[in-house]
């Protein structure tokens, strides 16, 4: 089936304040620990199998979400040095074709998941309030975002691919949480 609504045609409002941004961080926090709780009960065929060609198994999700956290310290350093427009992604997923994700085992992929994701959040949890406001435009939406409101879309990009990591495991006849 796929997403009702793809990624790259989602719109975001960002008209929350940004005191909201310790909630923001505890859904960034619980990234690893929601991926390994959905993921533990699964076999590796059924962790690797891919819907159809040209789509990611759901270790490619937890791979790709993984293969964009060193985007995420770089944006966030950006925000820290006042630029006026964030790095792009790379929209080919280039990273995450080429990462073999498959090939690893679960336990180091959510290994390296929960340590990366740790990395960032701690750094975020070192943050004075007043940084969460600091603004820069979003390449791809075009639009000048707070520091609150990026991590929102990555918490809501997060959300995206555990999202279809439940579909493929009931897709393969396996209970999601």
């Amino acid at each position: 089936m796929g997403a009702l609504l793809p990624w790259t045609q989602r719109t975001f409002r960002f008209d929350f304040p940004v005191e909201i941004y310790p909630d923001v961080i505890e859904r960034l926090r619980g990234l690893a620990p929601r991926v390994a709780a959905k993921v533990r009960a699964a076999t590796p065929s059924v962790l690797t199998r891919r819907e159809r060609e040209g789509t990611w198994s759901i270790q490619e999700n937890i791979g790709h979400l993984l293969d964009l956290e060193p985007l995420g310290f770089t944006r966030l350093d950006e925000y820290l040095n006042g630029v006026e427009r964030l790095s792009p992604a790379d929209m080919t997923n280039k990273a995450t074709s080429e990462a073999a994700h498959n090939d690893r085992s679960i336990e180091a992929l959510l290994a390296e998941l929960t340590d990366e994701r740790g990395r960032f959040v701690a750094r975020l949890d070192s943050l004075a309030p007043a940084d969460f406001a600091r603004s820069a435009v979003h390449p791809r939406l075009k639009v000048p975002m707070r520091m609150v409101d990026w991590l929102s879309f990555v918490a809501a990009h997060d959300d995206y691919h555990l999202a279809r990591m439940t579909e493929l495991l009931r897709m393969f006849g396996c209970a999601a949480l």
